[in-house]
């Protein structure tokens, strides 16, 4: 079983800056890969970005690219996502998943992923 508590959502302006994290407990011993995903009122989960298990690979929407940035740190068993040059457009709740069957860069379905947090909202005004 793996917990995930996602935290640093907000309210911010256009062009502004926000860092997510997603703290992980409670997990098996054998190693996930890890997602964000983002959900606006009344649209389906879109995949935001991914990384590997060992930290070295990260895969982005194009909608976010060269703006948002993964990093996982070990010693917190923790996930960041740093978000800059924030758009109205990104306004979202944020979820982390974890794909416990996968060690690689993490699939663009949100089916594939079998933990999920609990969301954390993000606003961004013009």
């Amino acid at each position: 079983q793996v917990q995930l508590v996602e935290s640093g959502g907000g309210l911010v302006q256009a062009g502004g800056s926000l860092r997510l994290s997603c703290a992980a407990s409670g997990r098996s011993t054998n190693p996930y890969a890890m997602a964000w995903f983002r959900q606006a009122p009344g649209k389906e989960y879109e995949f935001v970005g991914s990384i590997t298990w060992s930290g070295g690979n990260t895969d982005y929407a194009d909608s976010v690219k060269d703006r948002f940035a993964l990093s996982r740190d070990y010693a917190g068993n923790t996930v960041h996502l740093q978000m800059n040059s924030l758009k109205p457009a990104d306004t979202a709740v944020y979820y982390c998943a974890a794909d416990s069957s996968n060690v690689g860069l993490g699939s663009y379905h949100s089916s594939d992923y079998d933990y999920w947090g609990q969301g954390t909202q993000v606003t961004v005004s013009s």
